[in-house]
């Protein structure tokens, strides 16, 4: 399939009731309204044309951008490409989860979350911390740099409640993602996560919830998953 095929399906899958949703999420137009869950139905069509994927997330389509994150192979993106699209990704749908997960999974994801991680711009840097904790569900202990990820703790511990309304609630994540994916500071995140307790996040016209860490680090720990990593983090 082609980008003008590809569109065309998109707009085929989309409907009205999911582009409201969307939109209550921050999305813009120009969207169709695709469910995650069919936009998957067109991996397998752009999967091998990686010039393909590329030209989806230059539609400025916000389903288009979506399907591209997840299609795109993070092991052949650039530094640069990832650089332009973070820019692009103008709210938290495409930062935090489609960007996000590509970046982590990149050669690059921990220059770049170290970088998007400091930006003043509150969209890149929820997608910053968004890298570091899909970086942190697949790349296995040994591999990290426990340090730097201890000092992000505390950070966290000090700042988080003075943070801006995305930040506060990707930091939030990433304490979750340390007491979960993270054995060796497992009980440090947990504790972490007490001394912040809940964290304030104004998630608009959206049925979201923001998790108590503490609660669902728990509710891992009972499964006997804590320190097990995920295959990818795209999706």
């Amino acid at each position: 399939m082609n980008l003008q095929e590809i569109m065309e399906k998109l707009k085929e899958l989309g409907t009205e009731q999911t582009k409201k949703t969307f939109i209550r999420h921050g999305a813009m137009e120009p969207l169709f309204g695709v469910k995650v869950g069919d936009l998957k139905k067109l991996v397998k069509h752009v999967k091998k044309d990686q010039e393909l994927a590329l030209s989806l997330y230059e539609t400025g389509n916000y389903d288009a951008m979506y399907l591209a994150g997840i299609t795109v192979n993070p092991k052949l993106v650039s530094k640069e490409l990832l650089q332009k699209w973070v820019k692009q990704a103008y709210c938290y749908g495409l930062a935090e989860y489609s960007v996000a997960g590509v970046a982590a999974e990149s050669n690059y994801a921990i220059d770049l979350a170290r970088e998007w991680i400091e930006s003043e711009n509150e969209t890149i840097a929820t997608c910053g911390w968004s890298t570091y904790t899909n970086y942190l569900s697949i790349t296995p202990d040994e591999n990290l740099d426990i340090e730097e990820v201890r000092q992000l703790l505390n950070r966290i511990k000090t700042t988080i409640h003075q943070e801006k309304n995305r930040v506060r609630y990707t930091m939030n994540n990433f304490v979750i993602a340390v007491g979960t994916f993270v054995k060796v500071l497992h009980k440090e995140a947990y504790e972490v996560g007490e001394n912040i307790g809940k964290v304030q996040v104004n998630i608009g016209e959206t049925a979201c919830k923001v998790p108590l860490a503490t609660e669902y680090i728990k509710k891992v720990e009972a499964r006997g998953k804590i320190g097990s990593k995920k295959k990818t983090c795209i999706c």
